[in-house]
């Protein structure tokens, strides 16, 4: 049996790296002002070997996740749902009254408690409507998840 371990890193950029492995579609050239507030990464092993990770921001005042991936290989053990977890104990303490996202899994959010935004009324902070893929091949959902 292995252990995962999850901890706050400043790893940002290979977090990036991951996401993009991962299928996401982002380049790293954000567009719009985003602040980092916190990034995690999922490992396991003495070789640090990177299994998931989420990076927490705010943008236009409202926290956001801002890429959230797990290793197909890692993926039905619970690896995001922990981190989803993470991601809404940090808002929590930091007083903060949702979390936004865009996602390529919105079945996954849903299981978690978000709902999607009308793309009418969505926020209009997130790249996605730039992307000449944009509900070509990719028709992401933009999702919220009021925090109580």
């Amino acid at each position: 049996m292995f252990q995962l371990k999850m901890k706050q890193t400043d790893e940002y950029e290979r977090l990036v790296k991951f996401f993009v492995e991962q299928g996401l579609e982002f380049d790293g050239d954000e567009e719009v002002d985003t602040d980092i507030v916190r990034c995690y990464k999922v490992t396991h092993g003495e070789d640090d070997f990177l299994v998931g990770g989420f990076v927490l921001a705010k943008r236009q005042g409202e926290f956001i996740i801002d890429g959230i991936a797990v290793d197909p290989m890692y993926r039905k053990m619970d690896v995001g749902k922990i981190m989803v977890n993470k991601a809404i104990k940090v808002v929590k303490e930091l007083g903060g009254k949702s979390i936004t996202l865009v996602a390529r899994a919105p079945g996954f959010f849903r299981k978690q408690g978000f709902t999607a935004i009308d793309p009418e009324n969505a926020p209009n902070f997130f790249e996605c409507k730039q992307c000449p893929q944009y509900q070509v091949s990719c028709h992401p959902e933009v999702m919220r998840l009021e925090i109580k």
